[in-house]
């Protein structure tokens, strides 16, 4: 709606991930740099956790796009929702390997053969299964055995699991400490500073095609910062609502009056629409005169009914007639 008024190719605030619009703040380039270092090291398994909306699968897609596919092959795995057999035969067919109607038994040795064949190739094979924190005691188990496809001297897979913090407290669990034991790359994505958000707010309205005609006041930062507590996600839903106020108001700088009104509408405090004022307010003035009226007839004294009426006309008995003078003669 507002990217022909800006002059936007695209809209720069979608909560879509997108790799092309990737900041990569201080915490990103550390976290993106542990990936890296635990994939080339063959460290078998990597821990990535973070609050919700912080970035993690926009990171993981970006990691996965990184990688050479001359000399890797990947999996990704966003549905994690699954039973130890529907996980198995998921990551197969990512991998493009048999999986129809196959058991736990036959599934592995696909998978076998598969990494065995890729590692005599000099390939290293990436699995990446996104929100881990929803995955099951017993499948992460499942997991767990298939880590211990292996040869002596290297690991024939690389499994990154990915996950809000309660992925943290789901492997702390005594039934799940061998698994736990064997992550031996571990990184906790926090959310950007303000610093961060406001280069973040510039960097995707660069690579959305506004970034040298569109303003956002020091208040309007100040103001997203503090709602979003530096989460991208929120960012984005904040940044976002902000232009279409913009837009609705032709205003080419986002305000700190405008980020205001665009975060009072996303936590449902929306202030009184034109058109409502428009209809309410001569009814509202409406009401106040005839109560002012009405207060006014009030005070007015009352008349008696003496005064207000003149009295009653009496009528006067009629006078008897005389008898004639003289009398008879």
């Amino acid at each position: 709606m507002y990217c022909k008024y800006f002059g936007f190719r695209e809209k720069p605030f979608n909560i879509t991930p997108n790799p092309r619009f990737l900041y990569l703040s201080k915490n990103h380039k550390e976290a993106f740099a542990h990936l890296l270092y635990g994939i080339s090291n063959h460290s078998g398994f990597i821990e990535l956790t973070g609050e919700v909306g912080t970035g993690k699968t926009t990171v993981l897609r970006t990691l996965l796009g990184q990688l050479d596919e001359a000399s890797h092959r990947t999996a990704l795995i966003l549905n994690p929702c699954l039973s130890a057999l529907e996980l198995l035969r998921n990551i197969n067919r990512e991998f493009g390997i048999p999986y129809e109607n196959l058991e736990n038994g036959a599934l592995l040795e696909e998978l076998n053969h598969f990494l065995l064949a890729e590692n005599r190739a000099g390939h290293t094979v990436v699995l990446v299964i996104d929100e881990a924190q929803n995955l099951a005691p017993q499948v992460l188990e499942q997991i767990r055995l298939i880590s211990n496809l292996e040869t002596e001297s290297d690991k024939l897979i690389q499994i990154l699991l990915s996950g809000q913090p309660e992925l943290k407290q789901l492997l702390a669990r005594a039934e799940l400490r061998q698994l736990s034991q064997r992550i031996t790359v571990r990184y906790h994505l926090d959310a950007l500073d303000y610093e961060d958000t406001t280069e973040y707010i510039k960097h995707r309205l660069h690579v959305a095609g506004g970034g040298a005609w569109i303003d956002f006041s020091t208040p309007a930062l100040k103001l997203i910062y503090k709602y979003s507590g530096g989460s991208p996600r929120l960012i984005n839903i904040a940044c976002d609502r902000a232009l279409l106020t913009a837009y609705a108001e032709e205003s080419k700088v986002i305000s700190g009056s405008i980020a205001k009104t665009a975060i009072n509408e996303l936590d449902g405090k929306r202030p009184l629409g034109t058109s409502a004022r428009q209809i309410l307010l001569p009814l509202l003035c409406g009401v106040v005169l005839m109560t002012m009226l009405f207060g006014i007839y009030r005070l007015l004294p009352k008349k008696t009914a003496s005064s207000a009426a003149p009295p009653p006309v009496q009528e006067q008995p009629a006078k008897a007639k005389s008898a004639p003078k003289g009398g008879n003669r």
